[in-house]
């Protein structure tokens, strides 16, 4: 607030501080802090929100290192398929254990 400059009455100054205000509550109701502010008060909702959330993660990484996992295999196979010299003997090796491992499983 403005340094109060003598002979102004307060008016002016309650109008300034209303508007300040106004604007201040605008903008914490645009970033969601009420919300925010009320999931922290229970604790209980909070836990289940994030254990659902983590859940989620860890579902979605298995889902993509398994169609990853995947796609890397299939690739290794057609450069077998392909006889590159330099390297076909150790892509058939890993596709081997790999193989091996699945049929472990």
């Amino acid at each position: 607030m403005p340094e109060r400059e003598p002979g102004r009455d307060d008016s002016h100054y309650l109008q300034e501080l209303n508007r300040k205000m106004d604007e201040l509550s605008l903008n914490m109701e645009k970033l969601g802090i009420a919300e925010y502010l009320e999931m922290l008060r229970n604790p209980r909702r909070l836990f289940f929100i994030n254990f659902w959330a983590g859940l989620s993660r860890g579902f979605g990484m298995a889902i993509g290192f398994t169609i990853l996992a995947a796609i890397v295999i299939y690739f290794l196979q057609k450069l077998i398929i392909l006889n590159v010299p330099l390297i076909g003997d150790f892509i058939a090796d890993l596709v081997a254990i790999v193989q091996n491992q699945l049929r472990v499983q």
